[in-house]
């Protein structure tokens, strides 16, 4: 993977972005999710109410059959992707829980599953508030790279602006999922999954009425939205299958955190929590932790003892490395043995 190939490709994209930004006159989001429709369509741009122009349409064409000939693979594709919404971001001001996960987090979720799960077992993977699809997306190419061949994508959620997002970004990158624009908190339409990964919108869920049969629902007033997603994800899991959770680093230190480990006892196995490098987020209130669960059933057992500790920085390669051995030899003994 060359990096200049990745930088001119998003350069290109990102020029197309700015002229149908102007030529529209919508938010770089928008515009985003329009020239990637246009790139699907092998580079043919869609005209409406003559806009855009017939001049920005040539100058669109030239832009689209520059990033086509470089050729880019589905994970190029996909960080040229991501580079483009770090910028709607910042031009958009997009708010915290819609905001895309780090890559390193990605990276590190997908090493997990590749040495935590069954090759052969894995095929149906849920992201239960998938956002733009792209901890979905890193953990597929990943996986897909390294012997994981059933794969079948599903996303959930509330916002189709996002939706829209993740599936253009799937379609680019080749990869087949389907994506259902839904509250996950609601009945979910979907089969029983073999995995469930999701980086977890936190704050209150404001349908109080949806919640009445959950278990983790506040006693007073409004119910965490990330116990009551977790709670749903396990539920939607076959026998013995995992769930990989970013969750606030805090999670367990709320009085409404009793419920949510009830749950996590009575529906699974409660088998690890590392603590994400603070390098990562821009305030200690956003700081974030990795938390694995496993499903009862199909031969699933407690981990002894827990997976616990912080990961330390991915710049500290000597202290990065000791962890991943420490993390392996974990699971020998309490996972695959």
């Amino acid at each position: 993977m060359k990096i200049e190939k990745i930088r001119d490709a998003y350069q290109n994209f990102d020029k197309t972005i700015s002229l149908l930004q102007t030529e529209l006159g919508t938010s770089y989001l928008d515009a985003l999710i329009e020239s990637g429709d246009n790139l699907l369509d092998n580079g043919h741009v869609m005209v409406e109410n003559e806009r855009p122009t017939l001049a920005v349409k040539k100058q669109l064409e030239e832009y689209y059959e520059r990033i086509l000939k470089a050729a880019l693979s589905n994970e190029e594709l996909r960080q040229v992707l991501q580079f483009a919404l770090v910028k709607a971001n910042q031009y958009d001001r997009i708010q915290a829980n819609h905001q895309m996960t780090p890559d390193a987090i990605g990276f590190l979720v997908a090493y997990l599953i590749e040495h935590i799960t069954d090759k052969s077992q894995t095929e149906k993977i849920l992201d239960i508030a998938v956002g733009t699809g792209n901890l979905l997306t890193t953990i597929y190419n990943h996986l897909a790279q390294n012997g994981y061949e059933k794969l079948k994508l599903y996303g959930v959620d509330n916002d189709d602006t996002l939706l829209a997002i993740a599936g253009m970004s799937s379609q680019l990158q080749g990869i087949t999922a389907q994506f259902y624009h839904q509250d996950a908190v609601t009945d979910l339409v979907i089969p029983k999954m073999d995995m469930v990964v999701s980086d977890l919108p936190v704050g209150y869920y404001p349908q109080d009425k949806n919640v009445e049969n959950f278990e983790t629902k506040a006693q007073k007033g409004h119910s965490y939205a990330h116990h009551l997603l977790i709670e749903q994800a396990l539920l939607q899991l076959k026998p013995g299958g995992y769930a990989f959770f970013l969750v606030p680093r805090g999670l367990f230190e709320s009085e409404e955190a009793k419920g949510l480990l009830k749950v996590i006892q009575k529906q699974g196995h409660f088998q690890g929590l590392l603590n994400l490098p603070v390098e990562l987020f821009s305030s200690q209130k956003s700081q974030k932790a990795l938390l694995l669960l496993q499903r009862r059933g199909g031969g699933a057992k407690q981990a002894a003892p827990v997976l616990l500790g912080e990961i330390p920085s991915f710049k500290e390669a000597r202290a990065f490395s000791t962890f991943i051995q420490q993390v392996d030899d974990w699971i020998v003994k309490n996972i695959k043995n």
